[in-house]
């Protein structure tokens, strides 16, 4: 399953967004104009189906008014509104949210349908007669969801990942108390622990094969558990001794321990997977070489899954395996920052041979940089 399709109106930076979405998309654009604000969509959806409404919005995101477009005008509500593909069907989720007058999330409208036949549609009769009912979406409820958990399941699956070096390496310095899932590595030794010892070895010798090629002398990546009770990463290097020189996670540079997440996260999971510039601590050659990794190792999984990429690097864009359909722009506006497709002028210059970093990306740099440096 993928997200074929997502409108927006009133989220965040965005006033109005109507987008198609393929499995490999590319976010570009200048720093502030929102492409951590349009992943945050996904993540949204997957705290809803796993958490419930009222602790995304108020917990995990400080409330309605933090959410709400400031391009919003006499219209109020936040659209969310997704088309879901697979195989063999399209299913179509519709969520409008706003607040109540004690500023808690409500909802004014929740719509499910399959290959365009109604499944669920809210307000309905029952909360009519009990409005508190509106605090919770169906999607969020075992009970509610039984004609569309697939799609409850769907969404819980979407992955965001933005591991930290700092963070890995000293994961009790961020937080004494355990983290599950943590987007930024505070669970990441845990993560690698717990999977089962044939596939972690499985999954690290087809990484150790590809660090081989960024990081020189490097032979062998293993897991194990220290004296206290606490997983380590052990890295063996070939040295002019005898016996190869080992180093732990504490020891790996920011680039060699980003990669290494990177990869990992891409045989993790199954659902979407959201990358926040994953060329960060990384060669230039390493990061033109990143779209094709990145491909080769979806392109090997049982299900393919999506993966969804914000990225400021003309580097990773020089790779012409990425097609101009997979590149989405994001140009601020008065009116929100607007969500632009590759025009059919893009398309051609591109399929003509031109790569991505030569047709689009200089369209996303900020306006009159060139005045930058008079600032000063």
């Amino acid at each position: 399953m993928h997200i074929s399709h997502l409108k927006l109106r009133n989220w965040r930076n965005f006033h109005s967004v109507s987008v198609n979405l393929g499995y490999r998309v590319y976010l570009i654009g200048p720093n502030a104009s929102g492409k951590s604000n349009f992943l945050d969509v996904f993540r949204f959806l997957r705290d809803i189906a796993g958490e419930g409404l009222q602790k995304a919005v108020q917990v995990h995101r400080g409330g309605i008014s933090s959410l709400r477009s400031l391009s919003a005008r006499q219209y109020s509500n936040i659209d969310i509104d997704v088309m879901i593909s697979d195989e063999q069907d399209m299913w179509n989720y519709r969520l409008v949210i706003n607040q109540d007058n004690l500023s808690r999330p409500t909802i004014k409208e929740e719509f499910v349908s399959r290959n365009g036949q109604e499944i669920e549609k809210r307000p309905n009769k029952h909360d009519e007669r009990d409005p508190e009912r509106l605090r919770y979406t169906s999607l969020e409820q075992v009970v509610a969801n039984h004609d569309f958990r697939q799609l409850s399941e769907f969404f819980r699956s979407v992955s965001y990942q933005n591991l930290l070096p700092q963070v890995v390496r000293d994961p009790k310095g961020f937080t004494s108390m355990p983290v599950a899932d943590d987007p930024f590595g505070r669970d990441f030794m845990l993560r690698l622990w717990r999977t089962q010892p044939r596939t972690r070895e499985s999954r690290l010798k087809k990484i150790g094969a590809a660090l081989k090629v960024a990081v020189p002398q490097l032979t062998k990546i293993t897991v194990d558990m220290d004296e206290v009770g606490s997983p380590h990463l052990i890295v063996g290097y070939e040295h002019w001794r005898s016996i190869d020189a080992k180093q732990y996670e504490r020891d790996l540079s920011d680039g060699t321990l980003r990669l290494l997440g990177l990869l990992w996260s891409l045989f993790e999971g199954s659902g979407p997977l959201l990358l926040e510039e994953p060329e960060i601590s990384l060669h230039s050659e390493v990061v033109n070489r990143l779209p094709e990794i990145i491909e080769r190792i979806n392109r090997s999984r049982k299900i393919k899954r999506q993966i969804l990429i914000s990225t400021h690097s003309e580097d990773l864009l020089s790779d012409k395996g990425i097609a101009a359909e997979e590149v989405l722009r994001l140009q601020p506006s008065k009116d929100g920052t607007q969500v632009l497709e590759a025009s059919a002028e893009d398309k051609e210059m591109v399929k003509q041979g031109l790569s991505v970093a030569d047709v689009i990306f200089p369209k996303s740099a900020p306006k009159n940089i060139s005045q930058l440096v008079f600032a000063f």
